[in-house]
């Protein structure tokens, strides 16, 4: 049920519209998605075989789930060539290591994504390939290519099945301020950036968020991570519906921002089902996580912004043309996301959105949403722009000068 207090009938409507939305998802997608079912060996999971048979010197090579911190002391107690051999060796498992230092996972990521560029090449000429096969084996050669790119920062990269990625711009290592954009359904190695709708795609949204962080504040050392390292549902059906995928990137999503290098503090941007990964993560993120901004939100988990267990602050916006929000707000037996969190009772603080135009603009150049995430980025809370004509949203933040 919503936090809300609402009419009885208005109650009713809405939890007659969401059982007509779950029977309509049932029936055109069914309960069980394709990516569940058993299949070969991915690269991953050969990557992690390898890993567990091999050594570094007299080494014993850590658990890959091991805390970031085990992780950061098994890399200090080798040398620069033993280092650069496993990331050559086990580019799958470096480059996607909490904890490992981040110039050596890009140099991972480098190798992992020539062999996967490789591979794709082979299959682009492999004659068997249906029409269908094919074109998907050249847009993601391309892709591989493009990430290849020269200057790229690639934080993590998984070829198996849809694929997984994240990209820095900026230096993660030496930013006072680090921004991780997390984004919602659709998102995989093939749409991890795009030329047409380019500010609808991870990098389109880190890119432009970047860009205004800087303007906003020139002299804040400033990186921002296009964080797609988690598999997002497909499509608005049953998966996007229900919290099980959202569940296992917050565990990855607190991973990360708990290893991420020196002292920086960290805001969390997250877009449509990105926002329930944030609110699923909100507990157990690190204290540097000082802020938590949503944007297009179909709900976080949770029937108010002190129920998600944090200190960061909840912000929250919502385009007036957003088709979300026609969504109905609630979570029934799993399915929905909970509460709305524009609303007042929900207690986020409530930004304007203007110039969004729709579910895919928050990023788009120009655009007041963007300013105000990029304000919230450098800590310039004093310029936030709420939703409302008075300074509610900005209330009680002490401090409102960029870092």
């Amino acid at each position: 049920m919503t936090a809300f207090h609402s009419p009885p009938s208005l109650l009713a409507w809405r939890a007659l519209l969401a059982l007509a939305v779950v029977f309509v998802l049932l029936m055109t997608t069914g309960w069980t998605a394709a990516r569940d079912q058993p299949g070969p060996r991915g690269p991953r999971e050969a990557a992690l075989a390898a890993w567990r048979d091999g050594r570094a010197g007299p080494h014993r090579l850590p658990d890959p789930a091991s805390p970031a911190s085990a992780i950061t002391r098994f890399f200090r107690s080798l040398t620069v060539t033993q280092r650069d051999r496993l990331a050559a060796r086990h580019p799958l498992v470096v480059g996607n290591l909490d904890g490992a230092p981040v110039g050596l996972r890009y140099r991972a990521n480098r190798h992992a994504l020539r062999q996967a560029r490789d591979a794709e090449r082979r299959r682009v000429d492999d004659e068997r390939l249906s029409p269908d096969g094919h074109r998907e084996a050249v847009r993601r050669l391309h892709r591989f290519t493009s990430l290849l790119r020269e200057g790229r920062q690639i934080l993590a990269f998984d070829p198996t099945g849809k694929g997984r990625a994240a990209e820095v711009f900026g230096d993660l290592e030496r930013a006072q301020r680090v921004s991780v954009v997390v984004p919602g359904v659709d998102t995989d190695l093939l749409t991890f950036q795009r030329t047409a709708r380019r500010y609808s795609a991870p990098v389109g949204m880190a890119e432009s968020l970047y860009a205004a962080e800087r303007a906003a504040a020139p002299r804040t050392r400033t990186a921002v991570v296009a964080w797609a390292d988690y598999t997002a549902p497909v499509g608005v059906g049953v998966e996007a519906a229900t919290g099980g995928l959202a569940a296992d990137g917050a565990r990855r999503l607190a991973g990360v921002t708990g290893a991420l290098p020196g002292g920086s503090k960290v805001s969390l941007f997250c877009h449509s089902y990105g926002s329930v990964v944030c609110g699923l993560a909100a507990p157990r993120l690190p204290p540097r996580v000082t802020d938590v901004a949503v944007a297009g939100s179909p709900g976080m988990r949770a029937e108010s912004a002190a129920a998600l267990g944090t200190r960061a602050r909840v912000w929250a916006m919502r385009d007036a043309d957003d088709w979300i929000g026609d969504l109905p707000y609630l979570e029934v037996g799993g399915l929905g996301h909970g509460a709305d969190p524009v609303t007042p009772e929900f207690g986020a603080r409530v930004l304007s959105a203007d110039g969004a135009a729709g579910h895919a603009g928050y990023f788009e150049p120009g655009t007041e949403s963007l300013r105000n995430l990029a304000r919230i980025g450098v800590g310039s809370y004093d310029g936030v722009r709420c939703a409302g004509a008075d300074s509610a949203c900005r209330s009680g933040i002490s401090g409102g000068n960029a870092v």
